[in-house]
């Protein structure tokens, strides 16, 4: 349960889910008007947190210097959308919404005794403003800020919607290098070399008489030769030939983004039915 004395470490801090999960940011911390204790606080999700959700805080916790509370990160984003008026209440239809949304008993937390004493607007709560007033926020029905016990003007608050862009960065895709080994034929012409066989005629001369005499006169006889020839030898050597990587270029492109705004516009009703429009 949140107490009045830890408003201001809420506020402005991170909201936890029940498993863990990080909703948002904590904006607001709104009073029940009969028990005078925090009752709800409003949680900014979303882009730049352009999205504000209600969530109760009766159940919840502070958990080191973040918000948990029992429900899950999906059920506090899908919360229906409420409307808080000027003085910072919520409206009794609006709180019964919420109540509906996140199955709470509607009698509980004191709005039962509220109905039957009839003190104050049944499920209307203050807000606690910002940190620094927190800590000493009254109930709902004192109405006053940081600025002391000041009352109520007649003024409207005009507010209009502001479109913020921003980017996040996502995976496209993903690109690897795959080195794989093919088979190519190669052709090279080398000179091989060979012997032959020629037979050499030599004449008997005065000079070369006596060796061809020298032998047995008539006989049969072999002389043999042996030949060789060159053939082609393959072996294959690894060089290095260049080295390969990935990196990646960055590019910037303007995108367009289209989305819808929402404006407050006051108009003036005089005696005569005649409007103006600013």
């Amino acid at each position: 349960m949140i107490t009045k004395e830890q408003i201001p470490e809420v506020l402005d801090h991170q909201v936890y889910d029940a498993e863990g999960k990080k909703i948002g940011e904590a904006g607001h911390v709104f009073l029940d008007d009969v028990t005078g204790q925090p009752e709800w606080a409003s949680v900014r999700t979303g882009l730049f947190g352009s999205h504000e959700t209600f969530v109760p805080i009766h159940d919840a916790a502070m958990v080191e210097d973040h918000l948990e509370v029992p429900y899950s990160k999906d059920q506090v984003k899908g919360a229906p959308h409420v409307d808080v008026d000027q003085g910072g209440h919520l409206s009794e239809q609006e709180e019964r919404r919420l109540y509906d949304y996140y199955g709470v008993d509607w009698g509980g937390y004191g709005q039962e005794e509220a109905r039957r004493t009839g003190t104050g607007t049944a499920g209307t709560a203050g807000t606690a403003g910002t940190a620094a007033a927190a800590g000493t926020a009254g109930t709902a029905r004192d109405r006053t800020g940081a600025g002391g016990a000041r009352g109520r003007d007649d003024a409207m608050t005009r507010s209009e919607e502001e479109m913020r862009v921003g980017v996040e960065r996502q995976e496209t895709g993903r690109a690897r290098l795959r080195k794989y080994v093919v088979t190519e034929d190669v052709q090279k012409t080398v000179p091989v070399r060979r012997e032959e066989v020629r037979v050499e005629r030599e004449p008997i001369t005065e000079e070369n008489k006596g060796e061809a005499m020298s032998g047995p006169e008539i006989t049969e006889a072999e002389h043999e030769v042996t030949l060789h020839e060159e053939r082609p030898v393959v072996e294959t050597e690894v060089h290095p030939v260049e080295r390969v990587r990935l990196t990646t270029d960055e590019r910037t492109e303007e995108e367009t983004v289209e989305g819808q705004v929402r404006k407050e516009r006051i108009e003036e009703e005089g005696a005569d039915d005649k409007r103006r429009r600013r």
